[in-house]
């Protein structure tokens, strides 16, 4: 007889979560980014990516700390409802929403592009409904297929770049580039200045988007430290990533001289593995694109779909009702992710310009508000600060956090904020109509038998 009030399914260890995140990041991004990144620090891309890394890692740390006082699948949704209000943290879910929605979506433009250039006779909306069929089926029939798939393609995608690095290691012996691995030119030397540096830093830490994804899966981890043990995991794995592959990059083209202008202004992936490997290295590199991005999009689809499903758990009517539905045999959210798929659909019609403008500014928003929950929850409503290490760590680190991401906001493209800032006032009205002008509050609804008791949590934080 199947399960009257069916839950989601508690498969997921640390190292499966921990692929789903690197899955989201996307690895070889770095190459994709590496000539306008190059550019933009006056060739010093390693240093803008350890940059991101320091600013990511105190957001990171309030996501780690907060999925273990609210362990629900909402992510800043559920945190920002619990310790601020039910209200701002449908705000704040909305807002979230059109990064995290559009992210399949892009995905699915990426690999169009891909299939056309491999077969440029077939019709782009056939291979947009083939990749979108894919990547949906395999995140509605089960969760421990998707993270072992995902686990393949990011596996495959780090082999090549443990390759690329090899390539790159003998290419510095024959005297190319620096002529040596262990020159400091790719961190700095004269003319780096520290203002292109962190604007640099601020475009490539949207390559880090992915860590704080990990928190959609809390409802499925194994246990309650399984979440914020990979989401230290996956910054560091990412970041190690990201700082190892730019470093040999940069050493080998320590300028972008003989690049084309398409990879100074889209991606310089082909070129570099052409230059560095040949037309063979170039396609099994872009085969690890192809592999990575696949992985993104069923990372990015499986966490956009749980944020549905616990918002939908937590309001009325049809619509909530629907994004609410678990599955009773299969363990996921049906409909919210079938619902993500429709919407991964409108890669036929449009452009990955138009959808890239729109994403960022819900990220951005989770960042902030994930860093100020720290704050309100420990050091204002449970008062923990009556010595150094609680301020420190209760006020300081998640300041620093929202300065971090205050930084990116102020480089935000205007686009992204034009468009956000829509999406957010029509958030605004919806949650106004749903709450009758406030006057009839939102809920929140979590697992009850998932949470740790306020107890262990303040004993944890004065230990």
């Amino acid at each position: 007889m199947a399960d009257s009030n069916p839950h989601l399914k508690r498969t997921l260890g640390t190292m499966a979560i921990v692929g789903l995140g690197l899955g989201y990041m996307t690895p070889t991004v770095i190459f994709d980014t590496f000539g306008i990144v190059s550019e933009e620090t006056n060739f010093v891309v390693p240093l803008a990516y350890l940059m991101a890394m320091v600013a990511m890692g105190f957001t990171a740390i309030s996501y780690g700390r907060m999925v273990r006082v609210y362990p629900s699948a909402g992510s800043a949704y559920t945190y920002a409802s619990e310790t601020i209000h039910p209200n701002v943290g449908f705000v704040i879910g909305w807002s979230s929403l059109l990064d995290y929605l559009l992210l399949p979506l892009v995905n699915a433009l990426i690999l169009r592009s891909y299939m056309e250039a491999f077969f440029p006779g077939v019709t782009p909306a056939l291979w947009v409904f083939v990749v979108v069929a894919a990547v949906t089926a395999m995140v509605l029939f089960s969760m421990s297929n998707t993270s072992k798939l995902n686990g393949i393609l990011v596996i495959f995608s780090i082999v090549l770049i443990v390759v690329f690095v090899y390539l790159a290691w003998r290419a510095l012996a024959r005297g190319e580039g620096n002529g040596t691995v262990f020159s400091s030119k790719p961190l700095w030397h004269e003319g780096t200045s520290l203002g292109p540096v962190i604007t640099g830093a601020t475009i490539v830490c949207f390559s880090f988007i992915g860590f704080d994804a990990i928190s959609m899966y809390t409802e499925e981890a194994k246990d309650e430290s399984t979440v914020p043990r990979a989401i230290m995991i996956t910054l560091l794995i990412g970041g190690g990533i990201f700082f190892i592959a730019g470093w040999f990059a940069q050493s080998v083209f320590p300028t972008m001289d003989g690049f084309s202008p398409d990879a100074l202004e889209n991606s310089a992936l082909p070129e570099i593995a052409e230059k560095i490997g040949g037309p063979v290295f170039k396609a099994f590199l872009t085969a690890a694109a192809f592999a990575a991005t696949l992985a993104s999009g069923l990372a990015s689809h499986a966490s956009v779909s749980r944020m549905l499903y616990v918002m939908g758990r937590n309001g009325n009517g049809p619509i909530s009702k629907m994004f609410s539905f678990v599955h009773p045999r299969w363990r996921t959210p049906a409909l919210a992710v079938l619902f993500v798929g429709a919407v991964s659909l409108l890669a036929i019609p449009l452009n990955l310009d138009f959808v890239a403008a729109l994403i960022n500014f819900g990220a951005l928003m989770a960042f902030t508000f994930v860093n100020l929950t720290v704050i309100v929850y420990f050091a204002i409503r449970r008062k923990l600060v009556r010595t150094p290490k609680e301020i420190f760590t209760n006020v300081v680190l998640p300041a620093i956090g929202v300065i971090a991401t205050l930084i990116l906001w102020v480089n935000l493209s205007p686009d992204s904020f034009r468009y956000g800032l829509m999406w957010l006032i029509a958030g605004i009205v919806v949650m106004l109509v749903l709450t009758r002008f406030w006057t009839k509050p939102l809920r929140i609804k979590m697992e009850e038998d998932d949470m740790p008791s306020i107890t262990q949590v303040v004993e944890e934080q004065r230990g």
